[in-house]
């Protein structure tokens, strides 16, 4: 194996999507960056399988082409009774942002495709087989020891330390930030398998309270079942051949399919108290995990990716004052323990364990979806919590509640006649967008707009004609105003950010 650099800005414990994402977008901004994973290689067992529009925009923003790894789009999420028939459904049909609602992908596929763009960055080392042993924090920097699989330990100095290494993330156990929260306590026998017969096209949920059973289609032909655990029933038990066999009987016969993965888990519900401490910072399930009702466990850590890696970008480039690195915990910890919760209410209403409470909950939602506002609240997605701050890297205050919110993406023509979704107009960096207009900046205040990492942008009227925005590089509205006021917002945001030149 070769060696190890002795030095870094960013060191990621953690090769899976999440660290992997972080490792591509630092690589975007020319950050030394170190990824190291104990495996030594992918793990082949799929383990997430639904991604977002969020989750898609986010991996375009890494430079993740559309087609680098097979998707099926979702066209809803169906929600059956054994006592009313389909008493619930969501509407996933469309796009949002340039993207579809939701779509589910074959995991290992998605890390193939990270890890090969991230490797692509001459900035990014990536090493697998190599464990972290211990580290240590000074006030320049973190000395950690790592162990390579021939049993050698090497040191490596880095600015900041990033553990995206998994829900028994060893980084978060060493600065003592333990997940808080009761644990969800339900176990479920995952069974991925390929080849099926008359596979559906969408998702669906049987919510009989005898065994409740999320059902779903994957790319390349594969089916996930997901089966809630009886009272007194036993890993090794739901585990057997026989065991999968009978309860595969309804939809096809277990020998004439291929099974990728049969194996319990037990869902959880937590999150740190911190994501952060000193220069040590936790992403994905190091931070938070979540049960899978709602498809957002993956998506909430590219989020954390998204929000994390520029931040430590502009600190390391000296485009932004460290204190700026406060504001993921800020930001991220309290939109990620809002999915949680939401994905314990989910899992609440769809899978009662008794079928008198069963009749209660899903009667009452099925007679709900006759009221028109209340059935499109719940099928157009309504009661998902939007990605936007309440406290943060942006300017408080402002009309139409856009600062800390996504700034939404469309498809636009440049001014060379190109036609592209609007985030590939703006680039990775800072935008100064101007909405049918083009914003005017002094001489001085372009300079350091332009060495803070800043650019201008004139986009067609998206929103408010003579209008114009400040929007960060993971594509939140840091500023916003009066297109004549350009000088006035830049200056602000610059302001925000501790750029040395401001």
């Amino acid at each position: 194996m070769m060696s190890l650099p002795d030095q870094v800005d960013v060191l990621i414990v953690g090769y899976g999507p999440v660290g992997a994402a972080i490792a591509g977008l630092l690589g975007r901004y020319g950050v030394r960056t170190l990824v190291v994973d104990k495996l030594p290689d992918i793990w082949m067992a799929p383990r997430a399988i639904a991604l977002d529009n969020e989750a898609l925009r986010i991996l375009q923003m890494v430079g993740l082409p559309e087609d680098a790894f097979a998707k099926v789009v979702i066209p809803q999420v169906r929600m059956r009774s054994p006592h009313f028939g389909e008493f619930g459904r969501v509407n996933t049909a469309g796009t949002i942002d340039g993207h579809p609602k939701l779509v589910t992908f074959f995991q290992p596929e998605l890390e193939r495709a990270l890890r090969t763009y991230a490797e692509r960055q001459p900035s990014v080392t990536a090493r697998t087989g190599v464990e972290m042993v211990r580290f240590d924090e000074d006030r320049d920097g973190v000395r950690v020891v790592l162990r390579t699989s021939a049993g050698f330990e090497e040191v490596v100095r880095a600015r900041y330390l990033v553990g995206a290494d998994g829900a028994s993330s060893n980084v978060r156990t060493a600065i003592d930030l333990d997940f808080e929260g009761e644990t969800y306590g339900e176990d479920w026998l995952i069974v991925d398998a390929a080849g099926v017969p008359e596979n559906i096209d969408d998702v669906e949920f049987l919510c009989n309270p005898d065994r409740p059973t999320p059902h779903m289609v994957a790319p390349g032909g594969r089916t996930r079942w997901e089966f809630m655990l009886e009272p007194g029933e036993t890993r090794e038990e739901m585990e057997k051949d026989s065991t999968i066999a009978r309860l595969l009987e309804p939809w096809a016969k277990a020998d004439e399919i291929r099974i990728e993965r049969k194996a319990v888990y037990r869902f959880h519900a937590r999150a740190c108290k911190r994501f952060s401490k000193g220069r040590v910072f936790l992403a994905g399930d190091a931070a938070h995990v979540t049960p899978p009702f709602i498809g957002q466990g993956l998506v909430a850590g590219l989020r954390d990716a998204a929000n994390l890696a520029w931040k430590l970008a502009w600190v390391v480039r000296g485009r932004a004052s460290e204190a700026i690195l406060d504001t993921y915990d800020q930001e991220r910890r309290p939109h990620a323990v809002k999915m949680i919760r939401l994905a314990k209410l989910m899992g609440q209403l769809v899978m009662p364990r008794d079928h008198v409470r069963a009749v209660i909950v899903h009667g009452s939602m099925a007679l709900l979806r006759r009221i028109p506002p209340v059935r499109n609240y719940f099928e157009e997605l309504g009661i998902k919590p939007k990605n936007a701050f309440v406290q943060g890297l942006f300017v408080r205050g402002g009309r139409g509640g856009r600062r800390g919110s996504w700034f939404p993406q469309s498809v636009v023509r440049s001014d060379a006649g190109v036609v592209q979704l609007s985030d590939d107009l703006l680039g990775p960096e800072l935008a100064l967008v101007g909405l049918g207009g083009d914003p005017a900046l002094s001489e001085s205040t372009e300079r350091q707009w332009s060495q803070a990492g800043g650019r201008t942008v004139r986009l067609p009227d998206m929103m408010e004609r003579g209008w114009c925005l400040v929007v960060r590089p993971d594509r939140t509205v840091m500023h916003d105003g009066p297109i004549e006021e350009a000088e006035r917002l830049v200056t602000e945001s610059l302001r925000l950010l501790g750029t040395p030149a401001a």
